[in-house]
Formats: structure tokens, sequence, C-alpha cells
């Protein structure tokens, strides 16, 4: 054992699945949490058989605020010490805004947004109060540029990037890691709980969940700031920095239409 915990949302499935199996490799105990507890039970007996670490299973539906407080309270009367937190649980909606359920929105908020800066809030001073450890935050491409069809899921990945951007320079100086994980269009659940079917968007080739996660854990470890798995998102992300606002909107636009 290495003696450190790391706490991963979203943590059933996709990356936040994909990054366990990183983290376990070096021994880290986990702390993994979702809403499925049948699919987080199931992961853990594997993790444990196959790496003999300490894995616990916290079924919460984080995007209630009241669940990542009592997620919190119960961790301290355990005495577990959050060192990394991957904050990777999160949803995509896609269509036209006047057309889409503000339900649906205002939940991708509360999750995407107001959970990553609660948990952050939370476990952040004790990582800098034992100098060590760090937080992977999961953003997007997305967070590069507006997102017609899907304005709100873009810009909180948005306020994902700017956030951990800005955290990453004020713990500057210290042994703890902020990094904003920026995927492309990935092998996960997410297109078919954003609707995406629907979308010209996916219809190319996708980066493979475990291909994401080996490239964020690696950077994280050497304290990137952000990680962009692939060449072409890279790419993308250097272009439109040189492009007009209003050009980066009708090409997103072009590229995420309806079939």
């Amino acid at each position: 054992m290495n003696n450190q915990t790391v706490l991963i949302t979203g943590a059933s499935n996709g990356i936040g699945k994909e990054l366990a199996y990183h983290f376990v490799t070096d021994k880290y105990s986990l702390i993994l949490v979702a809403r499925s507890v049948d699919k987080l039970e199931m992961l853990a007996a594997e993790l444990r058989e196959k790496y003999e670490v300490e894995v616990t299973v916290k079924a919460k539906d984080i995007s209630r605020e009241a669940a990542i407080h009592q997620l919190a309270q119960e961790l301290k009367e355990d005495d577990v010490k959050v060192d990394v937190l991957v904050n990777n649980a999160g949803y995509g909606l896609y269509g036209d805004f006047v057309e889409t359920d503000i339900n649906d929105e205002l939940g991708m908020i509360d999750l995407n947004v107001r959970s990553l800066t609660l948990l952050s809030k939370l476990f952040l001073p004790g990582m800098l109060e034992r100098d060590r450890g760090g937080i992977m935050n999961v953003a997007s491409v997305a967070a590069f540029m507006p997102g017609p069809f899907m304005a709100v899921y873009y810009a909180t990945k948005a306020f994902v990037l700017s956030f951990t951007e800005a955290l990453a320079n004020e713990v500057k100086g210290t042994n703890v890691t902020v990094s904003a994980l920026c995927p492309g269009p990935t092998e996960t659940g997410f297109g078919d709980r954003a609707d995406l079917g629907k979308s010209k968007l996916f219809d190319g080739s996708l980066s493979s969940a475990a291909s994401v996660a080996q490239v964020a854990y690696r950077e994280f470890k050497k304290g990137k700031v952000i990680v962009v798995p692939g060449v072409q998102n890279k790419f993308l992300i250097r272009l439109i920095r040189f492009l007009p606002r209003k050009a980066v909107t009708d090409i997103v636009r072009s590229v995420q239409a309806k079939k």
C-alpha cells in the first residue's frame, strides 16, 4: 500500500472506471462513488481480488448537495482522508436550447458544476495540509469553445476548465496537483445519456475510455494542468485560438448538426 486514497465519482463505467484500474496499480485505496450500487460492487470485488487493495463503495447521487455532505461526513467518521479527488461524474444533453428540458439542464449544472465545486472545497484543504495528492477534474475539448445544440453542457465544461486552471495557480509551490482532463468524443455511456444519436458528432472515430484514462493518469502524475488526449484534439484546440469566435461557433454547429 502507498497509504493514499483516491475518490472517484462516476466510477461505475467509462473514464472513471478505467482510471480506477490505473490508481490501483499504484496501490491506492479506492472510494468509488456513483448511483449504481450493483456496478460499483462488481468493480470493487474485481479490484479487491486482483490487486489486493482496499475498495470502498459509496452509492450516492452527488447531484444532490445533501448527498455530498453525507459522503464527506461518513468518510470523516471512518477517519478516511481523501488524497486524490477525481471529479468525473457528469452528463450532457443534445438539442436546441428552446426545446430541451430545463430540469435536465439545471440538473446538469448541479452535477457538472456545483457538485464538482463542493467536492473540491471539501477535500482540497486536507490535501494542502498534508502537502500531497491532487484533484483531477474531467472537462472536455468542449471547454474551449461555444457549443450550439449543447449550449449548457459546453458552458459547464468551460467553467470546469477555468476553475481548474485558477486552482492550479493557487496551489503552485505545493505538492498538490490540480488538472483538467479534456477528452474529445469517447466511447462511454455519455453519448446515449446526452441523446447524441441524433447528431453527426459521434459518427466519426471515438477514443476508447481506456486510452483516455491512460493519458490522463500519466499526465496527472507528472503534474500537468491541462491534459488533452489525442493528436487531433490537441490540433483542434490550437487551431481555434487563431479563429474568430463566430467562425468557431459556426464550425461546432456544423459538426453537431442533426443527421
